[in-house]
């Protein structure tokens, strides 16, 4: 019996590396700082043997931080991180603004209303008439003028809310007079809309502008997040949400919409999906990870305009080829062309209402004090 205990309670060398699965030194220096006892090997005092419940501990708590290890080496991946928000959220294919669906906020609110929201400011949000007045586009002129901010504008950290609010405000303005620039002080889908020499465009895109303007923890708002938990200032979030918004993955998607229209119309919408399927693997007009059941947004701003027959087929063959409804992506580009609005409009537009999103995550992040500074896993040689 007494044998029997011993083995059960004690165990070698051998089988504590096994255990612990480190090199004998890291077990040796466990045992010196009292994390695992040890004895003598009465079958060999040359030998030691360790407490098995000691090795066993050790063994889980290491198991315990590879795992970790591991969850953050996969945690810059698709829908990681999480962080926490009170901006919005996605639940049940439906989108929040701060508790408020999104989609019947956009009856009538304007991209100020949503502005005021997000940043739970005591005053309603205006933006007041500018214009860059230059001769570059309008993305490169919004550019220029936030860069030109940046040098001149405080760092963030360690100022109070209400005074943020205010500059979140005026950076807007920035935003706004090199995207709609404007000399009259007008609505910003106004402006957009009387800018492009649409007015009857602008209540689809004052609801394109709402229903843009936030979507939870998007990489755009993530490079914004990052940027300003190093305390930079807001104009420097500002412009890292726009340099992230021009990727086609994300505020470019568009592109690949009118793309697949145009061939659509030149061979037909069955052969250009199947092209575009052949060339690129993906449709990115159609189908959103975050909703199975179809993007309520694109819903709600196709149903607020007529939309040219060519993007009702395309919709429709769309949803029958692949059993994805059209997307976001899909609705600015069938906006842009009921319309006949600039090449640009889509990211025109979707720039300038998700400036309001990175604004908020911005001063939500500094407000939250902590720094975002992921871990590098070095799998080089």
């Amino acid at each position: 019996m007494q044998s029997i205990n011993m083995k059960t309670l004690w165990i070698t060398a051998e089988e504590a590396l096994a255990k612990l699965g480190s090199k004998r030194q890291t077990l040796y220096a466990n045992v010196s700082r009292g994390r695992i006892r040890a004895k003598p090997d009465p079958a060999d005092p040359r030998r030691s043997l360790y407490q098995a419940d000691d090795v066993k501990r050790l063994a889980e708590r290491h198991a315990g931080r590879r795992q970790a290890a591991e969850v953050a080496a996969e945690a810059i991946r698709w829908g990681e991180p999480v962080l926490p928000t009170t901006i919005s959220s996605i639940a049940g294919g439906r989108l929040f603004y701060r508790g408020h669906d999104a989609v019947e906020l956009s009856n009538g609110a304007t991209l100020e209303d949503v502005a005021t929201l997000l940043w739970q400011s005591s005053e309603p949000v205006s933006v007041p008439a500018g214009d860059h007045g230059g001769s570059q586009s309008r993305l490169a002129g919004t550019f220029a003028q936030l860069a030109a901010r940046i040098e001149g504008d405080l760092p963030a950290l360690g100022r109070r809310p209400a005074i943020l609010k205010a500059e979140a405000a005026d950076v807007l303005a920035t935003v706004a007079a090199g995207l709609a620039p404007t000399r009259e002080s007008l609505p910003l889908h106004e402006r957009l809309a009387l800018g492009w020499g649409r007015p009857e465009a602008a209540e689809p895109i004052r609801r394109c502008l709402v229903l843009s303007a936030e979507h939870e923890l998007n990489v755009s708002a993530f490079a914004a997040r990052v940027t300003a938990s190093s305390g930079a200032a807001l104009s420097a979030a500002t412009l890292s949400g726009l340099a992230t918004l021009t990727g086609p993955r994300h505020g470019g998607a568009w592109l690949s919409v009118t793309r697949l229209a145009e061939q659509a119309a030149a061979s037909g919408v069955r052969e250009a999906i199947r092209g575009m399927l052949s060339s690129e693997g993906v449709v990115r007009a159609f189908g959103h990870r975050l909703y199975p059941d179809g993007d309520p947004r694109a819903k709600a701003i196709m149903a607020s305009f007529d939309v040219p027959a060519l993007y009702v087929t395309l919709a429709e063959a769309g949803e029958e080829l692949l059993g994805e409804p059209a997307n976001l992506d899909f609705a600015l580009a069938a906006l842009a062309a009921a319309y006949a609005l600039p090449d640009d409009a889509p990211l025109v537009i979707f720039a300038l209402a998700r400036t309001v999103g990175w604004l908020a995550h911005a001063m939500e992040q500094i407000e939250s004090g902590d720094l975002i500074r992921p871990r590098a896993h070095y799998a080089g040689s």
